[in-house]
């Protein structure tokens, strides 16, 4: 039997956390782990107008690790969860390090503030980096009033700052130069 899509139990505004609990639409935690499923959307739509095939294989492993990270925010802190999710590890962190320090080396030294834009992929890499870093301070606040791992938070601070360069490098192998900031 296929799974139905709908299920009404949320037409009036509450869930069910991995656990059981059910909390309303509009909390710290559901808005969290929709912000990240955001960003797993948007960082799909930027893996499939790249071009560079280490670039939309890294995207494809990002991805798998924030559906990783929007399951261990759905689950009920307060209760022993049957199941086995993932970690976040610190790997996936340092992945997201050494593809920033390979793209990097071979970019020029920024010596001004840069304005998104100048190709609709470098665009929405930035996009991506603005919805990471909402979901980024969504998390800190859901931590604030609930403690989230903290590899969920260094990982997604990481990877802002990865979506930065990779708008950057991007760039690069499409010959486009950033747009400087004039004050």
């Amino acid at each position: 039997m296929a799974i139905r899509i709908y299920t009404k139990t949320g037409d009036k505004g509450s869930t069910s956390l991995i656990g059981g609990t059910k909390v309303s639409k509009s909390h710290l935690r559901i808005e969290a782990y929709g912000t990240v499923d955001e960003l797993n959307a948007h960082i799909g739509l930027c893996r499939d107008i790249l071009t560079d095939n280490n670039s939309r294989n890294t995207l494809q492993k990002i991805q798998n690790d924030l559906f990783v990270t929007g399951s261990l925010l759905a689950c009920d802190p307060q209760k022993d969860i049957k199941m086995a999710l993932p970690e976040i590890a610190e790997s996936d962190i340092a992945l997201l390090e050494k593809e920033i320090d390979r793209m990097d080396s071979v970019l020029p030294a920024m010596k001004y503030f840069i304005l998104p834009g100048g190709d609709i992929a470098i665009s929405q890499l930035h996009i991506a980096r603005c919805i990471c870093r909402r979901a980024e301070r969504c998390c800190v606040r859901l931590d604030e009033a609930s403690k989230v791992n903290p590899a969920i938070l260094k990982y997604l601070n990481r990877l802002s700052d990865y979506l930065f360069v990779l708008a950057r490098y991007t760039g690069h192998l499409n010959k486009i130069e950033d747009i400087p900031w004039k004050p």
